[in-house]
């Protein structure tokens, strides 16, 4: 088959890329990120257009991201327009694209006789909007600007499209409530890069809570601020913050600021040396489609708490390598907390469950697999000579 795969970044894309290649297919990968941040190993098959991204990310870093909401949208438009020109619709068998920059690629993919497949990693944007306002509101925090065309672009590529992939049975409810066809929807999990994350011995043994990613609403910062308050409090526990911290988000951070440590941003490579000396990855995000960094602490020996919203329940077990909890609980994340800290022996059963687990999945593998077995069912489907699929 020949697959093309747009990404605005890196996401899961350029694993999914490395997958469609290790499977034998032919791949023509599109990014908004400049030549010099993608892996090398992708460079023959890479073409990308950086035109707005850069200054987009420079402001990022600024903390200017709420001001530059239009040059988001500039960015996505701009990558639309590329995109259509760029793509080699004769060629592309499927098109395979992140949702957000518009239906015009998709569409000359379908009006070829092609497959168009819409990839979302999070929830359905009009479920993610309900989500984060409530969050915003209830937190005090304006919430981030955004362009009412990018709402109406993307729901137009979920209705237009073939498929939709998502990351787990969470994203996956969101669609079905937004009324897309059952048949429409496919859960395709993401995998975890073994070679970068593995197990290492702590060299303390204060019990310490870790979380990573973006420290925004989105997360869930607040919950698990209140949650570990009372137990740092009584020198019960540590708290460490790793990730980029939203500007808007400060006044509430600077009410805790005794309760943790900031860790600044951590290269992906560097992150084991984190996860390896903590006890425990909590994740209290209240909306996004499978957080990477859950199969990250498991590589490295860590028990998970995370919520229902994060795709946990495609990846692993409640009570077995970690606990499920319900969104906006702390209370809930520091019961289960609190009975880590009760009960070392379960917690490292835990601990050692979760690195099986990770290892089952067979790294990225398993995900590109799924992937592809997604292609054939759709070139059958839809009664496509499509090479590979009889």
């Amino acid at each position: 088959m020949n697959v093309s795969v747009f990404t605005i970044g890196r996401f899961h894309h350029f694993d999914l890329g490395r997958q469609i290649l290790r499977l034998g297919h032919s791949l023509s990968l599109f990014t908004s990120n400049p030549r010099a941040r993608v892996d090398s190993d992708l460079w023959p098959h890479v073409k990308t257009r950086a035109r707005y991204r850069i200054p987009f990310a420079i402001g990022n870093r600024l903390g200017l991201a709420s001001s530059l909401y239009w040059l988001d949208e500039v960015l996505l438009r701009d990558l639309g327009a590329w995109l259509e020109r760029s793509l080699d619709t004769e060629w592309t068998d499927i098109f395979h694209g992140l949702d957000g920059t518009g239906p015009r690629a998709g569409r000359s993919v379908k009006k070829s006789g092609k497959l168009w497949i819409c990839d979302r990693g999070s929830s359905h944007i009009l479920a993610q909007r309900e989500i984060l306002m409530h969050e915003h509101n209830f937190w005090g925090v304006p919430p981030p600007k955004s362009s009412p065309d990018r709402l109406e672009r993307c729901v137009a590529e979920y209705e237009e499209a073939d498929a939709i992939t998502v990351p787990s049975q969470f994203a996956r409810r969101s669609f079905l409530q937004h009324g897309i066809a059952d048949e429409k929807v496919f859960v395709c999990p993401y995998g975890v890069d073994l070679s970068e994350f593995q197990p290492d011995v702590k060299r303390d043994n204060t019990f310490r809570v870790i979380h990573v990613g973006q420290i925004t609403t989105r997360k869930g910062i607040g919950y698990l601020l209140r949650a570990v308050e009372p137990l740092v409090k009584n020198q019960r526990v540590e708290l460490w913050l790793v990730g980029e911290i939203d500007p808007l988000i400060r006044p509430l951070l600077d009410q805790y600021s005794s309760i943790f440590e900031y860790k600044g941003i951590c290269p992906r490579r560097d992150l084991w040396q984190l996860y390896t000396q903590s006890s425990v990855l909590v994740l209290a995000s209240v909306e996004e489609g499978l957080a990477l960094v859950q199969a990250q602490a498991m590589a490295c020996g860590l028990p998970v708490i995370a919520t229902t919203n994060t795709g946990a329940e495609d990846l692993f077990t409640d009570g077995v390598e970690g606990f499920i909890v319900p969104i906006r609980s702390p209370e809930a994340i520091r019961e289960k907390l609190q009975w880590l800290m009760d009960n070392s022996e379960q917690r490292d059963q835990m601990a050692r469950a979760a690195l099986e687990r990770v290892k089952s999945i067979g790294g990225w593998n398993r995900y590109g697999e799924r992937v592809e077995s997604v292609y054939k069912e759709l070139a059958i489907r839809h009664g496509l000579s499509v090479h590979g699929v009889s």
